[in-house]
């Protein structure tokens, strides 16, 4: 695994998009703090709808580094989650500001997966993470469910024996306030 992770990192580093598996489904990559990288993963999935990706954590000290406003009770959620949960967070700081929709939010998931925990320790920094199809088409479930045009774009391509056990299946999310609003936007 380790080759993948340097080959990764090496690709998310120079501003590249990979096609990497998920606790969920398989996904798009790229370093969240470089916009140029966000700017052209939008073009590659053909999506209008911008701001709408989220970005994967390591764990909740790398979630406060990019969202200052989020209430406590967004991190016990998380925690408490026995199920991949994206929290919509307020106070998005650091990242690209075409992740950054004008309510100031960002979606973040802290994956229980081998493969992303690895490249984020590595990495160092969040990785936007984004289902691996064109906008408005199904989810990519498995690498084989992924469409040429996709491929054809991507930088690198991670091997799927790094799969684990995804849920095959999008994260519920969960929208916070700052004063610990919360409102469900998928289970």
């Amino acid at each position: 695994m380790q080759r993948a992770i340097e080959q990764a990192v090496a690709i998310l580093r120079e501003g590249g998009i990979i096609l990497y598996p998920t606790d969920t489904v398989w996904g798009l990559g790229c370093d969240a703090t470089n916009d140029a990288a966000v700017q052209r993963l939008y073009a590659l999935k053909r999506s209008e709808d911008k701001h709408s990706m989220l970005c994967l954590c390591r764990d909740a000290d790398m979630v406060v580094r990019y969202v200052n406003k989020a209430p406590g009770i967004a991190f016990e959620v998380m925690e408490l989650s026995d199920k991949p949960l994206t929290a919509i967070l307020p106070g998005a700081t650091g990242v690209a500001p075409s992740l950054i929709p004008a309510t100031g939010t960002l979606g973040v998931r802290i994956p229980q997966h081998d493969f992303c925990q690895a490249l984020l320790r590595k990495f160092g920094k969040p990785i936007v993470s984004t289902s691996a199809n064109l906008s408005g088409e199904p989810a990519a479930k498995r690498l084989k469910d992924v469409v040429q045009p996709i491929l054809d774009g991507v930088d690198y391509v991670v091997h799927p024996r790094f799969e684990g056990k995804p849920t095959l299946k999008p994260s519920s999310i969960i929208a916070f306030g700052e004063s610990g609003e919360v409102e469900i936007i998928r289970q």
